[in-house]
């Protein structure tokens, strides 16, 4: 795990190298532990440990009692398992695809590198890093439900694959970074090459300059997608002035917005929301955890819905009253994702593939770089309203 204080983290590339100052503008807030990092934290581990046993690099000691750890703990599910178990494959298919070629390729696990060559104080931790003549593997997990990441000129992946070179170059003759972020609950996996030349190039000509710039806390504040885990975007001017651009659209005149306006407005849509609820939080976490007083604004109590303090006992007493059990209780069929954990999914599969339908989803309106393809929403009414005729 990288250290608390770094400046300049891997993980955070892509936000200082587009906006320099906010690596040391992020200096002023606390790091905060969510249950998804957390949960993170766990399911790497559990990966690591699954990886190391297939590779009997660890003792069956250390892996029982490793494996005890992680089940006891309350964020560990099967879906973590399952989860853990096709990463631990997938790296070992791409270790053995590295040792066909290359009997003594190498694996590292969680390994600590040095980028100092290229960030001042700069280290990272890559989750997986598989050497073999020709090519270098760099494969990072990331376990999180939010959004894909694409591994194409992914920045921190770039810097892990520089601090690996730096590292082992000296083994084999490589001239290829393959590098692939492993996302199993997004069912995503995401894989690019660059050569060696083209990443060393990308690394004198740019990464250099902008990491010192960074460090030293100089440069322009450039707000873009890249302020979605800004520790500071709810209170950066800059990235504040960029959301409130959209207000230049004035909806109650009479002129209509056209085509292109609107487009323009869908573009900024979710970095606008993202950028409200950060707002939001920020202000309710200083009134709630800090006594901030903001101006016409005061923490009250919000609705709450009632609920029973013990349903066994709930049950229990209506049943000595009297009242039937059928009244009490409500039974139902799980759902799927319910029914999939408790029998397992061979279990569902055999059994209730055939009786699972799939409805046509809710139109939804994407940017065109989305990878799904395109419906025709015509057709698609008109398959609707013939449906229902037949009905």
């Amino acid at each position: 795990m990288e250290r608390k204080h770094a400046i300049l983290t891997a993980s955070g590339a892509s936000r200082w190298l587009a906006c320099t100052p906010s690596a040391r503008l992020e200096e002023q807030f606390p790091d905060k532990e969510g249950v998804a990092a957390k949960e993170g934290t766990l399911a790497h581990s559990l990966g690591e440990l699954m990886i190391s046993h297939k590779l009997k690099t660890v003792s069956k000691e250390r892996y029982k009692w490793g494996i005890k750890v992680i089940t006891e703990d309350p964020l560990y599910d099967n879906a973590m398992q399952e989860h853990c178990e096709n990463y631990a494959a997938f790296v070992l298919e791409r270790f053995s695809e590295a040792q066909s070629h290359t009997s003594d390729a190498k694996i590292f696990l969680e390994t600590k590198l040095d980028l100092t060559d290229y960030i001042p104080e700069g280290f990272g931790t890559a989750d997986v890093t598989i050497i073999a003549d020709g090519v270098l593997d760099i494969i990072d997990l990331k376990y999180g439900k939010g959004v894909p990441v694409s591994a194409e000129q992914n920045k921190q992946m770039m810097l892990y694959s520089l601090g690996a070179l730096s590292a082992y170059d000296f083994l084999y003759d490589i001239n290829t970074v393959r590098v692939t972020i492993y996302q199993p609950r997004l069912d995503s996996i995401s894989t690019w090459e660059i050569p060696v030349q083209e990443l060393h190039n990308w690394a004198e000509t740019e990464l250099k300059a902008k990491a010192k710039e960074a460090f030293e806390g100089n440069g322009e504040y450039r707000p873009g997608e890249h302020c979605r885990f800004c520790k500071a975007k709810a209170v950066c001017r800059a990235n504040a002035e960029m959301n409130l651009e959209v207000a230049q659209y004035d909806f109650a005149v009479p002129a209509i917005l056209n085509d292109q306006e609107i487009s323009d407005i869908l573009d900024r849509a979710e970095l606008f929301v993202n950028w409200i609820t950060s707002v939001k939080d920020h202000a309710l976490d200083q009134a709630v955890n800090h006594g901030k007083k903001w101006p016409n604004y005061k923490l009250v109590e919000g609705k709450s819905n009632r609920k029973y303090s013990d349903e066994e006992k709930v049950a229990d007493t209506l049943l000595k009253a009297g009242f039937a059990e059928e009244i009490i209780y409500t039974k139902s069929v799980n759902g799927i994702t319910a029914m999939e954990k408790a029998i397992g999914k061979a279990a569902f599969a055999e059994h209730l593939n055939p009786l699972v339908i799939k409805p046509q989803g809710k139109p939804t309106l994407v940017h065109q770089s989305d990878k799904r393809p395109e419906m025709n929403a015509l057709e698609s009414a008109q398959a609707d309203f013939a449906e229902q005729l037949q009905d």
